[in-house]
């Protein structure tokens, strides 16, 4: 017989056909260890593309019939992995050579780390904010006020981490885009809360690990690529109302029991007062755009 991976890649797909190849081509070379990737296709119909790249050695397809949403795919496609890490992402991710494997190497600095993630490079060169302070009222006002016109007002930063050189640290959530999961960690938490469709069961998912003792650790050591918004563009509008739907379902479930009651109201007429904006005006659901360059990558520095 022969030795089980040690990687579980989980890709999560939605008519990702023109990705799905270049994601395989690429994680060929971000790491030397071995590894097994699981498809899992949210897709209505299975395209040509996602079909040939499932034929793959190391490749298996899991088509659910529907749409199940990010986390509940993810969930679907790491059941059963019996490796050490299970790796979640987008499609449209492209490794840097050896990425993945400096994400492992970094996992073994941090013992009681659950959750590791990259520094993410968007198209335009920008370094993406995948690593973020968990969400409180305070910066999360700030950051949904001022974000649309003012990108590095304060609140923003501070929930951003956009201050000083990228480094090396633990850190509140990281991007569900691309991260590694400890499986110990991921089983222990019982991986993403399926209630979120779509965006927030990665802020969630950092915030049980946390009180499960796990940290989330960013590892700007390690670099991928991001293409960013492939699956959602077709129907953006319905993405940013998911956002904003499991913003309120994120918030409100921090504040539960009946003294909350008027914060969580609060909470959800604010939250669908952006909703409003960001439909109208907006070209996502984000609200504030990356302001730091990928340059800034070379500067990243390991704890000591």
């Amino acid at each position: 017989m022969s030795a089980e991976p040690e990687i579980r890649v989980v890709v999560v797909t939605y008519r990702s056909g023109e990705v799905i190849g270049a994601f395989l081509d690429t994680l060929a070379k971000a790491t030397a260890r071995s590894y097994e990737v699981v498809i899992v296709d949210n897709s209505p119909e299975l395209d040509e593309a996602t079909a040939a790249a499932a034929r793959r050695p190391e490749a298996r397809l899991v088509r659910p019939g529907c749409n199940l949403g990010y986390g509940a795919a993810a969930n679907r496609g790491a059941a059963g992995a019996r490796g050490d890490w299970i790796v979640v992402a987008n499609a449209d991710i492209s490794f840097i050579p050896g990425s993945l494997d400096e994400l492992v190497d970094a996992a073994a600095r941090w013992p009681r780390g659950g959750a590791f993630g990259p520094g993410i490079v968007n198209p335009d060169g920008a370094l993406y904010p995948s690593a973020r302070d968990l969400p409180s009222l305070g910066r999360g006002a700030g950051h949904a006020l001022f974000g649309w016109f003012w990108p590095t007002n304060p609140w923003t930063a501070s929930y951003r981490r956009e201050r000083g050189a990228p480094k090396e640290m633990t850190t509140g959530w990281l991007s569900g885009s691309v991260q590694l999961l400890r499986r110990e960690a991921f089983e222990a938490v019982a991986g993403f809360d399926e209630s979120y469709f779509m965006f927030m069961e990665d802020v969630d998912l950092g915030r049980r690990l946390g009180l499960a003792d796990w940290s989330s650790v960013y590892v700007p050591s390690a670099v991928v690529e991001h293409l960013g918004g492939h699956s959602t563009t077709r129907t953006s509008r319905r993405m940013v109302v998911a956002h904003h739907r499991s913003m309120v379902r994120y918030l409100c479930r921090q504040y539960s029991g009946p003294a909350y009651l008027p914060l969580r109201v609060l909470v959800t007429l604010g939250l669908g007062a952006r909703l409003a904006l960001a439909l109208a005006f907006a070209k996502d659901s984000a609200g504030a755009r990356a302001t730091r360059s990928a340059e800034m990558l070379a500067t990243g520095t390991r704890p000591r």
